[in-house]
């Protein structure tokens, strides 16, 4: 169609819009973006390069001359033409449900560690996720052949700056900066480098409690532990410590509670066994307590590691930890936070 052809129609369907939204389906039918006038322009690629210039103008004069008319015939209606014009709703329709948000399952089980930590005397400290070398391993008694710095198992960003494999971390920043007596618990995401599985993620979370005074003994600790495990999964809830190894801790547990699922009877959930491994924890080394300058023969303390996606997965029955970062609603949605 030439440009004469298209001016005359163009005329001819503006003159013969009858409504607002008629003369918005012209607008449509000559400007849009599979319109007559648009297809006109890009038929310059078509055409000789002599043609070129004649056409890109004719299609100026078009644009111009349709965006005019539009404005005089709308201004007839009472109103101007709008670009983003859309019919007004129909008020007989049904709503649509708005979805409600809630906090994810993991910043509940966070709200849920931490309103027990504190009501049992720890206080929040924080640490960066970019962490030294030094922090990360070094201060914490990491021998420099410990298979958790091999590249398999860290983000390394450089030489001396990774991704902090865990929150102890944060735990040295702090016993530099403040003395004994201290009582601290330290959340926050955390990373390595993981095949990942239902089991394991490259990217989960944690915290991590700390008590350094005078005379802090391992049945401090186990008391701790009982308070905490019993707050957290009921008061018929008791702990079981294994012999492990931590670099900074001497002597070092892990740490079961009794299965919720079957009371301690076996059940699928804890493959029977009756327990379920819910942390690692034990007594401060003496190295790390030399390593932010506090003498260990005047001072002790324990320190214990709760994986958050691990507490969450139990009490809740999940069995993949890859769906925490999916956001799936379908899935976050059947955890509702309690109100109280």
């Amino acid at each position: 169609m030439d440009s004469r052809a298209i001016e005359n129609s163009l005329r001819a369907d503006i003159d013969g819009a009858a409504t607002p939204d008629d003369l918005e389906s012209v607008r449509v039918r000559y400007l849009g973006r599979k319109g007559v006038i648009t297809a006109y322009l890009h038929g310059i690629k078509d055409a000789a390069p002599e043609d070129r210039p004649k056409i890109g103008a004719e299609a100026n004069r078009l644009k111009t001359l349709c965006e005019s008319l539009l404005e005089d015939r709308a201004a007839a209606f009472g109103g101007g033409v709008n670009p983003h014009y859309e019919p007004p709703l129909d008020g007989t329709l049904p709503a649509t449900l708005g979805v409600a948000g809630r906090r994810h399952v993991i910043a509940q089980t966070f709200r849920r560690i931490r309103d027990i930590l504190e009501g049992m005397g720890y206080r929040l400290a924080r640490g960066p996720e970019v962490e030294l070398e030094y922090y990360n391993f070094q201060a914490l008694n990491f021998p420099d052949e410990h298979p958790s710095r091999d590249l398999q198992d860290t983000f390394y960003i450089s030489k001396d700056i990774l991704l902090r494999t865990h929150t102890s971390p944060i735990q040295v920043r702090f016993m530099e900066a403040n003395r004994p007596p201290l009582k601290i618990y330290a959340p926050g995401r955390v990373y390595r480098n993981e095949a990942i599985d239902p089991s394991h993620q490259a990217e989960f979370h944690q915290v991590e409690g700390l008590y350094i005074d005078t005379d802090v003994s391992m049945a401090d600790l186990r008391g701790d532990l009982i308070a905490f495990s019993r707050e957290l999964f009921g008061p018929s809830t008791n702990v079981r410590l294994k012999p492990h190894f931590f670099p900074f801790t001497e002597p070092s547990v892990d740490v079961d509670v009794t299965c919720f699922g079957c009371g301690g009877g076996g059940c699928a959930l804890c493959g029977q066994t009756g327990w379920m491994e819910i942390m690692g924890a034990g007594m401060v080394h003496p190295n790390v307590l030399r390593a932010v300058g506090c003498d260990p023969d005047k001072y002790s303390g324990f320190a214990f590691g709760v994986g958050v996606d691990r507490i969450a997965m139990v009490r809740h029955g999940i069995t993949d930890i890859r769906l925490f970062l999916e956001n799936d609603l379908r899935f976050l949605d059947q955890f509702e936070e309690p109100t109280s």
